[in-house]
């Protein structure tokens, strides 16, 4: 299964579920910004969670099948577009060789995940298919895509895949009947990201902790996939004293020297001398990933204990989609 891009779009790249291991050698963990929508674009065609999808931002992205391919994607950044028709998210789409699919602007998001039967195939780097453009290594060769590249899938279909492909081939269809709800799997309000305060917290003078959990704030457009600058009120320390670097990993929330807040992110940087007020909770790291410059969030608190239980529970449910798709194609 092989597709070439005709359309690169703004950025466009290769990623997974990120690079573990080297953060000692400085080396980010970088990965899908949208863990979720990755996961869910690889469920829908029968992948494991782990492989290599395609991260679009924003639209104005297009491509041509070279051969039959079975894809899904999923994402708020995007439309795909077929023959004049909008094309459903979170389930398998069979497109014969010599089609044209489009991705056309979706105004809620930011990213777009497409997934092949089988993964993208390109080179392990460090254990991971991840791009990380800083260095210019993995993905593409470590690269965003162009036009002209030429993307095939790594892996034998699995049974899965096999069956999805099969039965929609039998019946002619482009996408079956069903479909991954990823709406359900996300809060209603998006807007509030919950967050768990962090160590540095008694840093700060009480109204600037209160205004942190009350006010609202605004993505700055100095945001990219190292971390996103809010605009709002400047936070005040009661401690003068500067922190010494110290590990940081995404969705830690950072406030710089001038009281302003960085939510870093996948490309971050693996230590950091800012204090760290708080850090999103996992569940709510992929509407970060949607964000765009000038939407306005807020942050509420929750424990750490309400952090985990909320993400066990969406991992047992993403858990539960596996399962019902593998028995919807493996008797």
């Amino acid at each position: 299964m092989k597709i070439s891009i005709m359309k690169p779009g703004l950025l466009s790249t290769v990623q997974d579920l990120g690079r573990y291991g080297y953060l000692s050698q400085a080396v980010p963990v970088a990965g899908a910004m949208d863990q979720l929508s990755h996961r869910l674009a690889n469920k829908a065609v029968g992948n494991d969670d782990d492989l290599a999808t395609i991260e679009f931002t924003y639209a104005g992205a297009s491509f041509k099948a070279e051969t039959d391919v079975l894809l899904a994607y999923s994402g708020d950044g995007a439309f795909l577009v077929y023959n004049e028709e909008l094309m459903p998210a979170e389930k398998p789409l069979f497109f014969c060789a010599s089609s044209i699919i489009k991705l056309i602007a979706n105004p809620i998001g930011v990213r777009t995940y497409l997934a092949v039967a089988g993964g993208w195939s390109v080179p392990n780097v460090m254990g991971s298919k991840s791009t990380y453009l800083t260095a210019g290594f993995g993905g593409l060769k470590g690269r965003a895509l162009q036009k002209g590249d030429v993307l095939g899938n790594g892996n034998e279909l699995n049974l899965v895949s096999a069956g999805i492909k099969d039965q929609l081939i039998k019946n002619e269809l482009i996408f079956p009947n069903w479909r991954i709800s990823r709406e359900s799997l996300l809060p209603h309000n998006r807007q509030t990201l919950r967050v768990v305060l962090a160590n540095e917290i008694n840093w700060f003078d009480a109204t600037s902790i209160i205004s942190f959990l009350t006010k609202s704030y605004n993505v700055d457009r100095r945001s990219n996939r190292m971390g996103y600058h809010l605009v709002g009120k400047p936070l005040m320390r009661k401690v003068k004293r500067e922190l010494l670097s110290t590990a940081v990993t995404p969705g830690i929330i950072q406030v710089t020297g001038s009281g302003d807040l960085v939510i870093l992110m996948a490309d971050c940087q693996t230590t950091g001398g800012y204090p760290r007020i708080a850090h999103i909770a996992a569940v709510d790291l992929p509407l970060c990933a949607q964000l765009k410059p000038g939407d306005e969030i807020r942050f509420s608190e929750i424990s750490q204990d309400e952090a985990e239980e909320l993400y066990l529970e969406r991992e047992h449910d993403l858990a539960l989609i596996t399962t019902a798709i593998s028995l919807k194609y493996i008797r």
